[in-house]
């Protein structure tokens, strides 16, 4: 399979990876065959890209972080709390999700699993879901980077679960903004800005009345917007004032947040956003941590189509952990524009010569 932009995509051609709603349960599944109805409907749903079937490249198989069946339980609990939390007519409090903790420790204890039995901590966050699912599969997918950035910095199982539980919750105060404003493709007014602004204080307030979920856990909902020069808010704290658990979910929402589409603006490639991230280096986060969250992420995941230097056209079939700008790439397209009789691979990081220009 490969991953290509939807307007590359043709009628006819077979969708290799399921879609996915806000609940977590499939939209579009696998195997599906697109036609002009599927990819418009999908283009108004706010997806950009899709993995389609491919003959040259039927067995690239991006290996998941986590299994598809931990994402959707996953993204199905954070979809049925938050909406709960939504309703206008129910209290603050633990009358709302009374046994909250349980289920998001139950929740974070399955992805842990699922990341205990990968061969290398190098995160491939793979899935294709519409617009209105954003909110849902980002904080599933901030949790994965916040679990793999505590193992990488050893974190013992306790320190794991609260880490992990405040990453699972850490934007539910997102749920006392009016849809009017997280849909909003402008500049927000001065008071849609504060409404955003104070969710941070809103999901602490509510996570701190649950005696089963850690106040370290909450303060991943009060501080992921804390920046390390001072200029976060809510308190603008600096540097270790701010939690490690909030400055790994900050790091992780910003990334996730970047590589993901927005009413506002196209998606950043992964390497774009692992760009931003270093020229924020000693300004938005400790570079350090960014050091050790870049040697976690697959800069141009398996399945990737790209555009080389020399003209030629391919997509990554292995990453290599030692030099994860550097994967291996399955030639498609020459650079005179023909198919090669047989695909064959090159490995970048013996071809110094070569760079990557584009993501297809």
């Amino acid at each position: 399979m490969r991953k290509v932009q939807i307007e590359l995509v043709k009628p006819g051609d077979k969708l290799a990876k399921p879609i996915f709603q806000d609940n977590g349960n499939v939209l579009l599944g696998e195997g599906i065959e697109l036609n002009d109805r599927y990819i418009d409907r999908l283009r108004t749903l706010g997806i950009d890209f899709l993995f389609v079937e491919d003959g040259k490249t039927v067995d690239i198989i991006p290996e998941e972080t986590v299994r598809d069946e931990t994402r959707k339980q996953a993204v199905d609990a954070i979809y049925k709390t938050m909406n709960a939390f939504k309703e206008p007519n129910n209290l603050k409090g633990r009358t709302i999700a009374p046994d909250m903790g349980r289920t998001f420790r139950s929740v974070f204890g399955q992805i842990m699993s699922d990341l205990s039995t990968r061969p290398n901590l190098l995160v491939n966050l793979t899935s294709i879901h519409s617009k209105d699912a954003y909110l849902f599969q980002h904080s599933f997918n901030v949790a994965v980077l916040a679990g793999i950035m505590g193992i990488a910095k050893g974190f013992n199982r306790n320190q794991l679960e609260e880490l992990g539980i405040g990453a699972l919750l850490f934007d539910i105060g997102m749920t006392k903004v009016p849809d009017s404003v997280l849909g909003r493709k402008g500049r927000l007014t001065p008071e849609e800005f504060a409404f955003v602004r104070n969710h941070t204080t809103e999901g602490f307030d509510i996570l701190r009345k649950y005696h089963d979920i850690s106040i370290v856990s909450a303060h991943c909902a009060l501080q992921h917007h804390e920046r390390f020069n001072g200029s976060g808010y809510p308190r603008g704290l600096k540097g270790s004032e701010i939690h490690m658990y909030g400055q790994i979910v900050g790091l992780a929402d910003t990334f996730d947040a970047l590589t993901s589409p927005r009413p506002h603006r196209k998606r950043y490639t992964s390497s774009e956003a692992i760009e931003f991230l270093f020229a924020a280096g000693g300004t938005f986060f400790d570079i350090d941590l960014i050091k050790l969250f870049c040697k976690h992420i697959s800069i141009y995941p398996v399945a990737t189509t790209l555009q080389l230097s020399t003209g030629q056209i391919g997509v990554v079939s292995e990453n290599n952990e030692l030099a994860v700008h550097r994967p291996r790439i399955r030639i498609i397209k020459e650079a005179d524009g023909t198919e090669p009789k047989s695909p064959y691979e090159i490995e970048l990081k013996d071809m110094l010569h070569i760079t990557i220009v584009n993501e297809l």
